[in-house]
């Protein structure tokens, strides 16, 4: 007998198939096994640097070009070390505080670990 997953809403573990549903007897959540490998794979989202080291929350990073602040005439030159960056969902990777400037959002690609 093979071992089916837990429920992705209640962890509940007695879980049953219904055909190519899963079901969980408790919260009466339905889903199936791409949805739930692909829930896996979302949550499990890697944050890497221009050179291809994980980033995590709170780690300190250095800019590695020239970036324009949208909306504004000031430029984040390279070389700017940004301290205790928080990773995000989205288009934009990393939520920071830039010194001389404030909040910004940057993308991971033009960041890299100290």
């Amino acid at each position: 007998m093979s071992q089916l997953p837990p429920c992705p809403q209640c962890a509940s573990e007695y879980t049953y198939e219904d055909g190519a549903q899963l079901i969980c007897p408790e919260c009466a959540h339905e889903w199936t096994e791409a949805e739930a490998a692909a829930t896996a794979t979302a949550e499990g989202k890697v944050v890497r640097d221009a050179n291809g080291n994980e980033l995590q929350d709170g780690d300190a990073v250095t800019v590695i070009k020239d970036l324009k602040v949208k909306g504004s005439s000031s430029v984040v030159k390279v070389g700017t070390k940004v301290k205790s960056i928080r990773l995000v969902d989205g288009d934009h990777d990393i939520d920071c505080k830039v010194d001389g400037i404030g909040a910004m959002k940057l993308k991971s690609e033009f960041v890299k670990k100290v």
